[in-house]
């Protein structure tokens, strides 16, 4: 194992230029309610890089993972069409800027937990939704520049029809980040009003290409019920850091049987387990109270949430009350996303969490408050104001899009991403 120095990095997803409310995926209850509405790209990313700004400030170390090429021309092409001739939804599905939850991008696991001492990351293939199944080529491009020393090892993803939506369906638990952790694929079963995106086949393959160990993986089913309320990944119904899981009473299908194993291989875990009875999962759902990164401070663990888990009643009563019992969430962190959240995505969806030596990372990729200041001028002055989502055919904002796009990846000498 290279480097000695391995912390948990957080890459969040700069929001893309073409950010917009098509309404393209089915069990994603926020963005099928804002359907149509008018986006505001600039703001969107505007407040992810404040979220980022937040991370550095609480001490953490952060990293950033760029918008994608849109329109997707390649993928076009693959169905035989041009942007200005394709229908009204494949152009939504080709402008789609959802990259921007790098929760998706992969499925991560440290090198302590390996079988070869590296660090393994397996890009996600998204293929239930359209709008997604198109994101792997350049997100693997681009994790393969970013992760390129033999400290990692970056995989392409495992073929469909075995889906695999990444990051946002694992859950890793440890004594400390840098200690070897057990890692958890959490998976759903069909059969209910909305899509299960995560397949168990996909997430043992990952694991056996991981080289994890059987004896501390763990394949954990979600529950129905989770699906059916708009938990369309695990990671809106669940989070967990070092020794701690928090999740909801009606995360998991069989929690008892989970809690169990997990006891068992790890009796220093703390359960947190938010009731039913206090916070319902429609609340869970539409607050995101579990959509956050929990991260660890000198002073405690810190639940960075959105506005929304505070404007929600039961979840802000759970929360403080959870807090003032010294719990071991020990502070809450708001941060502004609400374009994202319109979306569908909270705090953890945009963002991927990589334990490792920064030193083994290309710096392009690590940002500070300096670089932060330029890609937000870059942002300002590049990326459209407003979309409305009926207008995404118009060939000005194409062209606008488009030089936003190189525009920052001129910026930051990553030029050559353009045409992959």
């Amino acid at each position: 194992m290279r480097g000695a120095n391995l912390v948990e990095i957080n890459f969040d997803g700069l929001i893309g230029p073409s950010h917009n409310y098509a309404g393209l995926s089915p069990g994603n209850l926020a963005a099928t309610r804002n359907a149509g509405a008018v986006a505001r790209p600039r703001a969107a990313a505007l407040q992810g890089i404040a979220k980022m700004r937040a991370n550095l400030d609480l001490g953490l170390v952060q990293g950033i993972l760029l918008p994608h090429r849109r329109p997707d021309y390649r993928w076009l092409d693959s169905l035989a069409t041009r942007y200005a001739d394709a229908p009204r939804h494949l152009q939504a599905q080709a402008m789609s800027a959802s990259a921007m939850w790098a929760a998706n991008a992969a499925t991560v696991s440290p090198a302590p937990d390996t079988a070869d001492g590296r660090c393994h990351l397996s890009v996600a293939n998204l293929g239930t939704m359209p709008h997604r199944s198109h994101e792997w080529p350049a997100t693997l491009a681009q994790l393969r520049i970013a992760f390129a020393d033999p400290a990692f090892a970056v995989h392409p993803p495992v073929p469909l029809p075995f889906g695999d939506e990444g990051a946002a369906n694992h859950m890793r638990l440890c004594e400390t980040h840098g200690a070897p952790g057990i890692e958890i694929f959490v998976y759903g079963e069909a059969g209910g009003p909305f899509p299960a995106r995560q397949h168990r086949e996909a997430s043992e393959a990952i694991a056996r290409r991981h080289g994890l160990d059987p004896a501390r993986t763990l394949f954990v089913r979600q529950s129905d019920a989770a699906i059916a309320a708009g938990a369309f990944h695990n990671d809106v119904v669940a989070v967990a850091n070092e020794t701690v899981l928090f999740t909801h009473e009606q995360a998991f299908a069989d929690a008892d049987r989970f809690y169990e194993d997990l006891r068992r291989l790890m009796p220093s875990v703390e359960i947190v387990e938010v009731p039913s009875a206090r916070v319902s999962l429609e609340d869970a759902v539409s607050s995101y109270l579990f959509n956050a990164q929990l991260v660890s401070r000198a002073a405690g663990m810190t639940l960075i949430l959105p506005e929304e888990a505070r404007g929600n009643a039961p979840v802000r009563r759970w929360l403080g009350e959870h807090v003032a019992g010294n719990g071991p969430i020990r502070a809450l962190e708001i941060v502004d996303v609400r374009e994202s959240m319109a979306n569908g995505g909270g705090p953890a969806c945009l963002r991927l969490r990589v334990v490792a030596d920064p030193g083994t990372v290309d710096p392009r990729f690590l940002v500070d408050h300096a670089s932060l200041d330029r890609i937000a001028g870059l942002v300002t002055a590049h990326w459209p104001e407003t979309i409305d989502a009926n207008a995404i055919g118009d060939a000005a904002l194409v062209a606008r899009i488009e030089a936003a796009h190189r525009a920052l990846l001129e910026a930051l000498d990553l030029v050559g991403l353009i045409d992959r």
